[in-house]
């Protein structure tokens, strides 16, 4: 039996991986809408991440993104998802029933190389958590959820979305 083809894709990996970079623009290549799962957040609770994480604590914060993306019924998007949206069992079979997902995978060094601000953007850091030890830990998650895996070492946004349309081309409808 031939596995169906999804209607949506769901892009997965860590913080500063383009996720919304290259959803934006694979959503317009594919004619389909986008969704930003950290905005689809920050709208629904009106408040910023980072100011969620600050209130809620670590746990509280990805509860209300659980929450948040198990919700999201699009019919035909791109899905940027927050790096740790992998810790939703719930909203990550949700995720994978309605779409494809990808997961745009970058080394250690160059994540830590892309990252500044780490606590800006609303990463959840665990008190004494290192940024390698969270790599380490959601890199097995990333692994375990993804349809595909596109390597975006080495690559500018449009060979990794070169990369991505190709991962997809036997995913998606």
């Amino acid at each position: 039996m031939k596995a169906e083809k999804k209607k949506n894709v769901v892009l997965i990996g860590m913080p500063g991986a383009g996720k919304s970079t290259i959803g934006v623009i694979l959503a317009k290549v594919l004619g389909k809408d986008f969704i930003d799962a950290d905005l689809a957040i920050q709208k629904e609770e009106g408040r910023l991440l980072r100011e969620i994480i600050e209130q809620e604590g670590p746990d509280g914060f990805l509860a209300v993104e659980e929450r948040v993306n198990a919700g999201l019924k699009p019919d035909a998007a791109v899905i940027a998802t927050g790096g740790s949206v992998v810790y939703g069992k719930r909203a990550m079979e949700h995720l994978g029933q309605i779409g494809a997902v990808v997961y745009l995978k970058l080394s250690y060094p160059a994540v830590e190389s892309r990252l500044r601000d780490i606590r800006g953007r609303g990463v959840v850091l665990r008190e004494g958590q290192t940024l390698k030890a969270l790599y380490e830990e959601r890199t097995a998650l990333y692994e375990r959820y993804a349809d595909a895996t596109v390597e975006e070492d080495g690559l500018d946004v449009e060979e990794t979305l070169e990369k991505t349309l190709q991962a997809l081309e036997m995913l998606i409808e």
